[in-house]
């Protein structure tokens, strides 16, 4: 398992947003399939597809988001400025 998936799991045991996000992003990614599945859709079935495609992508930014944060080093402190005399 990379660092990466290692990261994402224990964010989905420690994170509640993180699971939620990935909740959501599960269900719509199920929901699109069903759409994806049909051979003809309506052009309500169409705009709900193109909407929770969006809305797929806002969520997995956000996952991303957090991620990143939380694979970022730790902030290095800003050194003082040094006093002259």
């Amino acid at each position: 398992m990379t660092a990466s998936q290692q990261l994402r799991e224990t964010l989905l045991q420690t994170d509640e947003e993180f699971r939620r996000l990935a909740t959501q992003h599960r269900d719509l990614d199920s929901r699109l399939g069903e759409l994806s599945r049909q051979l003809y859709r309506t052009g309500q079935e169409e705009r709900e597809k193109a909407v929770l495609k969006k809305r797929k992508l806002q969520l997995k930014d956000r996952m991303e988001e957090i991620l990143r944060r939380h694979s970022a080093p730790a902030a290095v402190p800003a050194l003082e400025p040094s006093i002259r005399g």
